[in-house]
């Protein structure tokens, strides 16, 4: 019980670091970019002017869907790993 205490010690200290912590993702070679932290939150959203076409505009919104979803992707591994290196491998549901 003391071990399991402890444990989620860690793991609430781990989700109070992971917030600081961010990814970047980008789609179409850069042209839109995002930044995403380990609460899965966006915290920016670069658009290339390039990318921005009133006459394409399902384009844009497929870039940024992609960008998005891959900066989602990539903060679940980082809290996965982070979690991993608490939990010793275990998965733990609820907690990511």
């Amino acid at each position: 019980m003391k071990q399991a205490k402890k444990i989620q010690e860690k793991i609430a200290q781990m989700q109070a670091e992971l917030e600081t912590k961010t990814v970047e993702a980008s789609a179409g070679g850069g042209m839109v970019a995002v930044v995403v932290n380990g609460k899965f939150e966006i915290l920016s959203l670069k658009v290339d002017k390039e990318v921005v076409n009133p006459e394409d505009v399902e384009m844009l919104q497929d870039l940024i869907i992609a960008a998005v979803n891959e900066g989602v992707r990539k903060a679940q591994e980082m809290t996965a790993s982070e979690m991993s290196k608490i939990t010793g491998g275990f998965n733990i549901p609820g907690m990511m």
